[in-house]
């Protein structure tokens, strides 16, 4: 997941850095284009964060799941 979002992110972000050095932008626009790169990299972040609860979640999930199936082959 932090692959494809990387993936997809990275040349995003260079083809808006590339585009705002061929229109030079106004400094506002510098100002509020670098303010949305840190919001995204903030964003992704907590996606990260996310992604690694899920996998912990998903993780405890598969060893229940296993333990249940232990249990329950004993009980028959």
């Amino acid at each position: 997941m932090k692959r494809i979002l990387l993936t997809i992110l990275f040349p995003v972000t260079l083809l808006v850095i590339s585009s705002s050095v061929a229109q030079t932008p106004e400094s506002n626009d510098e100002k509020r284009l670098l303010t949305l790169i840190k919001e995204v990299q903030v964003q992704q972040g907590q996606i990260a964060d996310n992604q690694s609860k899920i996998d912990t979640k998903l993780a405890d999930l598969a060893e229940a799941i296993r333990q249940a199936r232990i249990y329950g082959k004993r009980a028959k």
